[in-house]
């Protein structure tokens, strides 16, 4: 590996890491991401995110800064901004969740959808960035200014401009904006026109190994005193989940369980699926950022959110709940455990995950006793969360031997012991941390992780609990289901 510095930009927080040689986390620090209100909704405080490197980076003196070779940036995928030749903002940096551009999403007719869904492998959604930058272009042209030399950026992008003097777009970032033709792995004049757009409004395409931009960094003086500094490249090595499973060493026949705030699964192709079922299903279809393959991806709002919710919902500290969640798997796993005594939690608690995807929807709650503890309400939601895993695995359609598990949930035995039993299939949990930035290192550097060398977890289903579960849910299906149409 080449020593690196990776930037991970997430919804909740920014990781700046040095990676050494070995592929060590020499340094971490993890800052709130910066953001604030324009009127409109919630957009990226830009130079607040180029300080934030510019302090990391600063901070590991001369000699450090000499040993690095790479800098790689990768986050979430549908925010973004357009940005001028000189990479200055000409629009607001837009987040990933803003429903600024619905009206353009609104407008689309079924038959147009439709034909979005087989060009870019996408749902139409306003979460995406076309619809965005429809907005942006609007706005733009409303203030009489040209928008001449304007390319559409993500914000990994933009940052990875801001760095270099370059402008360019990573292949699964760029899947995320509804506007590449993802079987041709180029931007589509067909989907950009339903817009109002022109696909001369995004910039040239390169892959998460092709960064090899000499560092340029007139917002970064700490690096180099703001002159170019020869031998460093930067990458913009995608989409955060992808790159999480390239550090997860994701293959055909596997899926990856990234958990965080919210739950996004992973699986690789060697070809898009863009039939009626993952249209339906609302499946997102996307180039892998390790270009071999393509990636389909589905996102459940509600993850690791729900420790919180319980939090609340109890009146409880934090580590109250965990100890709580000790006890209950210890019971659990001796078969001490009455299922018909809990509640049935459908834990939609930041909205209905796919095919639904409606973020207005909210948790439902049923069968609640006079008798109920808050053990069986704590492993209620549990239970209502793996379920609703199994709900949307069920929506890949393929058939998986292995589920790799990253990010915070990666220590929850309880939810992870569910997880495999619900589903049948085994579980491999992550003992290191960091694994996105990981992958960022491994696709600057151009070699592959091995999962197995970390000595991953596994967590084994057990036929017997297997076998109850699903026969608890048989009780509760129609009620599960009833739950599922008054949650909106």
């Amino acid at each position: 590996m080449l020593p690196t510095v990776t930037i991970d930009i997430g919804t909740t927080n920014v990781k700046v890491g040095l990676f050494d040689e070995e592929g060590g986390a020499d340094s971490i620090e993890v800052v709130p991401t910066p953001t604030r209100e324009d009127g409109w909704g919630e957009i990226y405080d830009a130079r607040a995110l180029e300080r934030i490197v510019s302090d990391f980076i600063g901070g590991q003196g001369a000699a450090v800064r000499s040993r690095i070779q790479r800098i790689t940036v990768g986050g979430v995928g549908e925010s973004g901004a357009f940005v001028s030749a000189e990479t200055e903002l000409a629009s607001p940096l837009i987040l990933w969740h803003d429903q600024r551009g619905r009206k353009w999403i609104d407008r689309l007719s079924r038959e147009e959808r439709g034909r979005l869904y087989r060009i870019t492998g996408l749902p139409a959604s306003a979460n995406y960035g076309l619809s965005k930058a429809a907005w942006a272009l609007e706005r733009i042209r409303a203030e009489g200014r040209s928008a001449a030399g304007l390319v559409w950026l993500n914000v990994s992008e933009y940052l990875a401009a801001r760095m270099t003097g370059k402008r360019w777009s990573e292949y699964s970032l760029a899947s995320r904006t509804l506007a590449l033709d993802v079987s041709t792995r180029s931007w589509s004049a067909e989907a950009c026109a339903l817009f109002g757009l022109s696909t001369a409004l995004f910039p040239e395409l390169r892959g998460a190994d092709a960064g090899n931009y000499d560092l340029y960094l007139p917002p970064i003086p700490a690096v180099g005193n703001g002159n170019k500094v020869v031998g460093n490249t930067v990458h913009v090595v995608g989409h955060d989940h992808m790159v999480g499973a390239v550090g997860a060493g994701l293959g055909p026949g596997e899926l990856l369980d990234s958990t965080g705030t919210t739950e996004g699964l992973v699986s690789v192709a060697d070809e898009p699926r863009l039939d009626a079922r993952a249209e339906a299903a609302g499946l997102a279809n996307g180039v892998f950022c390790a270009p071999r393959w393509w990636s389909l991806f589905g996102s459940i709002p509600t993850g690791g959110s729900a420790f919180a919710t319980l939090q609340t919902m109890l009146d409880m500290a934090a580590a109250e709940v965990s100890r709580r969640e000790g006890d209950l798997l210890e019971k659990y796993l001796a078969g001490r455990i009455d299922l018909s005594r809990l509640p049935v939690v459908l834990p939609r608690f930041r909205g209905a995950p796919l095919p639904t995807k409606d973020i207005r929807a909210r948790g439902v709650v049923v069968g609640l006793r006079t008798d109920t503890t808050a053990d069986e309400i704590i492993l209620a939601t549990f239970v209502g969360l793996a379920f609703q895993y199994r709900d949307v695995v069920s929506l890949f359609d393929a058939a998986t031997g292995r589920v790799k598990v990253i990010g915070p949930a990666a220590k929850d035995r309880l939810w992870l012991q569910l997880k495999a039993d619900v589903l049948g299939v085994p579980h491999s949990a992550s003992t290191v941390a960091e694994v996105v930035s990981r992958g960022a290192q491994a696709l600057a550097s151009g070699e592959d992780r091995r999962w197995d060398d970390w000595g991953p977890v596994v967590i084994r289903p057990d036929r017997v609990r297997h076998a109850r579960l699903a026969e608890w849910f048989e009780s509760v299906r129609r009620r599960w289901e009833r739950m599922k149409e008054i949650s909106s």
